[in-house]
């Protein structure tokens, strides 16, 4: 009771400070950096009247066969998490089974169609779709089976890591997955997505078998020992070369962490890493954030660690959903306002966060004193990160991610520092994690690396466009120069030449493309743009 009485004070605590932090702002001002959306953003310039979603098809003027169909919306427009990316489609159908997918493939195939699956459409260049084509909205077709025994589910692809591991919970855990929850397993297999555990690798590390559509309508079934050509290419493939229908994954149990937190130099990370960090086993999770205050910029790292404990006797708790969602969201807004509220936001994380962190996982026995905060491997990753989204107007969150070979890490955070401060450009967060070779074929990690992250305000009119399509290129060309790759969900602001420079097996990736899908029935606005750059003569 008193524990508690002490947290509930904390919290009381920092909203205070908070908000006598904000004591400037009108209490309107306040309200709009802290309210819930209303909708999905739509950063899109106004468009000409008759043009809009409500000048759709009527159902009577499609073909008979669309009838077959489950449409979520005929014609209209679609986004992504970007909100930059407003694109007129012919339909999005609603699938929930395997013959729906099948019969979506034979309608595009008879209309002419191209055809894109989407999931919950986080990325941030059209990867989920393309101009007039027919999206398959893949979010109910979400089944999971557990396999106990052998410590395996067979999971659809729309289903979300957040179903997952609400199933899992408590005795089970994802394997490998994003650090947040929202996304669903086709998108991340599509993106080869990596997390948290650096000791696991990213999804395709945990990937059984999983079954694949082709766009003819036969279905698949690709391991990296059954058809290892076409498993490697649909791994981070982008959904271009079959629909993902279900996965096998491995799952692990549902561990107890103790956390911890200290703040190093950027300078120190890479031979902290290889000389502590690496070695020990019991280290599950671990993550850094660099500072975005001015004074410190990308200088300290924040070090998030997750060490397993024996606790036999742990009591853990049902997972819970996200909480302060208003207080969150009015602190990260609040940051994007100026140099002061940036810098009392890494203040708060450094020094007050600490304190109000949530240990869930309690014992039978009474916990010793100085005895650490402990959580099951579950809670971290268990955030669908709701305070993200807002209803500010002109503005929109946009993340960019580099792969770093680990050598050049400092290197790449002093040209990135240099580059930040020149363009001015309001970076909220720079976050830091460990990732290990990959062997799918469109690689973003052909060696070791560390990843940085990035989340960028942008200002969504076309001065501000113009700005992060010439910061986004400074950063390519720094990754570049490091002998990294830079992660291609996000927006489309480089050029083919920079595309091949990073990834130098983009043309055989793309002839690929062509061999499996003839008919370049599948396709996004990615595929749309740069896969004439790399048509054979």
């Amino acid at each position: 009771m008193d524990i508690f009485k002490h947290k509930v004070s904390r919290r009381a605590a920092l909203a205070g400070g908070v908000a006598l932090t904000a004591a400037g702002f009108s209490t309107a001002k306040v309200l709009e950096l802290s309210a819930d959306p209303t909708g999905e953003k739509d950063c899109a310039p106004l468009i000409s009247p008759g043009t809009g979603e409500s000048a759709g098809i009527e159902f009577g003027a499609l073909p008979p066969s669309a009838a077959d169909l489950d449409w979520a919306q005929q014609a209209g427009f679609i986004s992504d998490a970007s909100c930059l990316n407003r694109t007129p489609v012919y339909g999005i159908v609603r699938i929930q089974s395997e013959e729906d997918v099948r019969q979506a493939l034979l309608f595009a195939r008879q209309q002419g169609l191209k055809i894109a699956p989407a999931g919950v459409r986080h990325s941030m260049g059209g990867q989920a779709f393309a101009p007039n084509a027919l999206i398959l909205d893949m979010r109910s077709f979400n089944r999971i089976e557990l396999d106990e025994p052998n410590k395996l589910i067979t999971v659809q692809s729309g289903a979300t890591w957040h179903e997952i591991q609400n199933l899992l919970h408590p005795r089970y855990a994802v394997k490998a997955m994003q650090s947040t929850d929202i996304f669903t397993v086709g998108g991340s297999i599509a993106v080869n997505a990596h997390g948290m555990d650096h000791q696991v690798g990213a999804i395709a590390q945990t990937i059984r078998s999983m079954r694949v559509m082709m766009a003819d309508g036969s279905v698949r079934t690709l391991s990296r020992t059954a058809d290892p050509e076409l498993f490697r290419l649909v791994v981070g493939g982008y959904g271009l070369f079959g629909i993902i229908l279900d996965a096998v994954l491995e799952v692990t149990e549902n561990v107890i962490y103790q956390t911890g937190r200290r703040v190093v130099s950027y300078e120190d990370f890479p031979a902290l890493f290889r000389d502590e960090l690496a070695a020990n086993k019991k280290l599950g999770l671990m993550y850094g954030h660099l500072s975005t205050a001015p004074q410190s910029l990308l200088r300290e790292l924040l070090l998030y660690t997750y060490e397993e404990q024996d606790v036999p006797d742990a009591v853990i708790p049902p997972l819970g959903e996200v909480s302060s969602v208003k207080l969150r969201r009015f602190v990260l807004n609040f940051s994007k306002t100026g140099s002061l509220p940036m810098r009392l936001k890494w203040f708060a994380e450094k020094n007050i966060e600490p304190r109000l962190e949530s240990c869930s996982v309690t014992r039978n026995q009474a916990m010793k004193d100085g005895e650490g905060c402990l959580v099951s491997r579950n809670e971290p990753m268990h955030d669908s990160v709701p305070y993200l989204r807002n209803n500010l107007r002109g503005e929109t969150d946009i993340l960019h991610e580099y792969f770093i070979p680990r050598a050049n890490f400092v290197a790449f955070v002093d040209g990135l520092r240099q580059i930040v401060q020149e363009e001015k450009v309001n970076l909220l967060n720079a976050s830091v994690r460990v990732v290990h070779q990959e062997d799918n074929f469109l690689n973003y990690a052909p060696v070791d690396v560390f990843s940085v992250v990035l989340y960028i305000n942008q200002i969504t009119d076309s001065a501000g466009d113009e700005k992060m399509r010439r910061v986004t290129g400074q950063l390519i060309d720094l990754t570049i120069q490091m002998g990294g790759r830079f992660f291609l969900p996000y927006q489309l602001h480089y050029t083919a030449e920079q595309l091949e420079q990073s990834y130098p097996e983009i043309r055989v990736f793309f002839a690929a493309k062509q061999q499996y899908d003839p008919e370049l029935r599948l396709t996004n606005t990615f595929y749309e743009k740069y896969a004439p750059s790399f048509a054979s003569a």
